[in-house]
């Protein structure tokens, strides 16, 4: 008879790999043990171990990380929704960053996936009508990883974040599934308009570094956009936009430029 440990979980990959990962990284950097006892190996599922490090990355006067941590495992496990989501993010990083061999790299220490995380935790707080408390996470999410996500936001999973420092994403964006950004991307407005204003992100689309997408245009299914451009107009889908203002230079390149990460100009 096979006696399982109480880590494993037959229909959980992500986790068991993970608790598998920390075990062996214990083992060969012991000055790391406790960090990986701690976060990982100790723990008993995935919820619970992203509840105990991101309160620990963002502790503060006045929250304390316990109630953090409540407040993250309330939200990661009220919704099944989120569980499969942040599953979705991790894995996406591990296929999409060549820099990353293991899940254990995003969930200890890419704040990429720590903010889009706690962005998943802020905004289940919105939804049930807890804006201050979205709010404030919101607020000490882009004090201490230089990443802002409005609450409200809509964004959809298989999502990476890659390097993340300065990423703004306004209110009534919208980011659909598998989609790639990397550092100083902005999806905001153009004023002070209210009301939808901000962009709508399709699915297997790839924002390069430093791009910015102002107002409530579309950038289509599977297109690139190129680093460093500012795009005002609708983009069609699978074509690649370039310049400021960003113009249509032709066409993507691959299918899913998301997945692909190819930044090159076909």
């Amino acid at each position: 008879m096979i006696v399982k440990t109480k880590h494993q979980n037959d229909t959980d990959a992500v986790w068991n790999s993970l608790v598998n990962e920390a075990r062996t990284a214990a083992r060969d950097e012991p000055i790391l043990s406790d960090l990986l006892h701690a976060c990982i190996i100790d723990r008993d599922s995935l919820e619970e171990a992203l509840s105990y490090r991101l309160a620990r990355k963002l502790g503060h006067h006045a929250v304390s990380e316990q109630y953090l941590q409540d407040t993250f495992m309330e939200a990661l496990s009220s919704d099944p929704c989120i569980g499969v989501e942040v599953r979705r993010d991790i894995a996406a990083v591990k296929e999409r960053d060549p820099a990353c061999d293991a899940y254990l790299t995003p969930v200890l220490y890419y704040k990429g996936f720590h903010s889009l995380t706690c962005y998943r935790a802020a905004h289940y707080l919105w939804g049930k009508g807890r804006r201050s408390l979205a709010y404030y996470l919101q607020s000490i999410v882009s004090e201490v990883f230089q990443v802002d996500i409005h609450p409200a936001a809509k964004i959809g999973s298989g999502i990476m974040i890659d390097h993340a420092t300065g990423v703004v994403v306004g209110e009534t964006a919208v980011i659909e599934n598998d989609v790639s950004m990397l550092h100083g991307v902005t999806l905001g407005g153009t004023g002070k308009e209210h009301g939808d204003r901000h962009p709508k992100v399709r699915s297997g689309v790839l924002l390069a570094a430093g791009c910015k997408i102002l107002g409530n245009v579309e950038i289509g299914e599977g297109a690139w956009i190129g680093a460093g451009s500012v795009v005002l107009t609708d983009i069609p889908a699978h074509t690649t936009a370039v310049g400021v203002p960003a113009k249509v230079v032709g066409k993507a390149g691959r299918p899913t430029p998301a997945f692909d990460m190819d930044q090159k100009l076909c």
